[in-house]
């Protein structure tokens, strides 16, 4: 398959972009679900003693030996709810972007790439926040909501629309340069281990796995300032006794107070191996399906074959021939010979282009009145 198949769908098949974009995140969210659940407690601020985990293993044992088998999945409803049309609008705008801007020049399509990521968080982030509230506080040990339903009536009720976005700033100032760096750095990969943009798994995998690690470890400070501010932990607030915690810089007072420096890099362990998976599974299943839409595109609509055309055509075929017997005959005035055949040449050329146009090729038709032209002014 040639790049431009592959790698630059047409706009006008954006469904291609947001099916596989939907598809590619909602499988991303489901499989690495638990170890998301663990890495939200594992930044909690004051942990209840069951509740205080090492590891990424040891808050799952606990959470399934305690809590039950389907604990860890708890709030994931609400990811796969939002994850859909967030990750199709991502997807479909981050290649709108790129296929627009794009260049020939590395430099720049690093730049294009940073942007494309940047731009599609916007839409990403809008549908997502208010999903992210609802599974974190799901998430949380002796979390007092039954379902994410129960959970969305409750905080509406008690805190109004602004609770699922109470973290917006923060997320975008958090995911403006997590999407960046993992754009940048799957791009990247890709152009070291794919430089043909072929369909290859591996180099998917592999590229997505790097994106997700060097993005989720460099932003790890912020994804606990939105964590604390999803939260809202009651413990935390008795110990600063206040009310709430708001805004991003509200968030880093409360982290830093509570915890120190550390406490910006609470989780980090299980964030990185939560992302280097789930964005390998994202980028792996998006290509796929990417790639395989684009193959059912090209076989419902095959290119024409113009070439076959013009070979069964019989005008061509006879102008040619006569063309060619123009050549072979003979005058015993030279200029009045040389006159015929151009009258002859011109004449076949002018039935020729007049062919073309009737098989809507107006590119070879203008090449043909050119060499006509040509021919005739000689």
């Amino acid at each position: 398959m040639e790049f431009d198949d592959y790698e630059s769908l047409p706009t006008s098949k954006v469904g291609v972009h947001m099916t596989a974009g939907a598809v590619a995140g909602v499988m991303e969210h489901c499989v690495m679900f638990p170890i998301d659940s663990v890495k939200t407690r594992m930044q909690s601020l004051a942990p209840s003693p069951e509740a205080a985990y090492r590891s990424i293993r040891e808050g799952l044992t606990k959470m399934v030996s305690s809590e039950g088998l389907l604990r860890p999945m708890g709030g994931v409803n609400a990811v796969i709810i939002g994850a859909g049309p967030a990750h199709a609008f991502y997807f479909s705008t981050y290649e709108g972007i790129k296929a627009t801007f794009g260049s020939n020049n590395a430099f720049q399509n690093h730049i294009v790439n940073a942007g494309a990521g940047c731009g599609a968080t916007l839409l990403h982030d809008a549908i997502m926040v208010p999903a992210d509230v609802i599974k974190q506080r799901m998430q949380m040990y002796n979390s007092p909501y039954s379902s994410c339903f129960d959970c969305l009536r409750k905080l509406y009720r008690s805190e109004g629309v602004k609770a699922f976005y109470r973290s917006f700033t923060t997320q975008l100032v958090m995911n403006l340069p997590f999407h960046a760096i993992h754009i940048v750095t799957y791009e990247k990969f890709q152009s070291v281990m794919n430089p043909e943009r072929d369909y290859n798994p591996r180099a998917h995998m592999v590229a997505g796995a790097a994106a997700g690690a060097a993005a989720s470890a460099f932003t790890t400070p912020l994804d606990m300032c939105k964590t604390v501010l999803n939260t809202q932990e009651t413990s935390a607030l008795v110990h600063l006794q206040q009310s709430r915690v708001v805004g991003l810089l509200g968030a880093l007072r409360t982290i830093y107070v509570m915890n120190g420096v550390a406490g910006f890099f609470k989780g980090i362990q299980a964030r990185v191996l939560y992302q280097m998976p789930g964005t390998a599974i994202s980028w792996s299943i998006y290509e796929l399906f990417k790639h395989h839409m684009t193959k059912n595109n090209r076989n419902e609509n095959p290119p024409p074959h113009w070439d076959s055309d013009l070979i069964k055509d019989s005008v061509i075929r006879d102008n040619l021939c006569d063309a060619e017997s123009s050549k072979s005959s003979s005058d015993n005035d030279g200029k009045l010979m040389v006159q015929e055949r151009r009258i002859t040449l011109g004449t076949t050329t002018n039935k020729t282009v007049e062919r073309l146009r009737t098989l809507h090729m107006p590119s070879l038709t203008a090449n043909c009145s050119a060499a006509d032209d040509n021919w005739l002014g000689k």
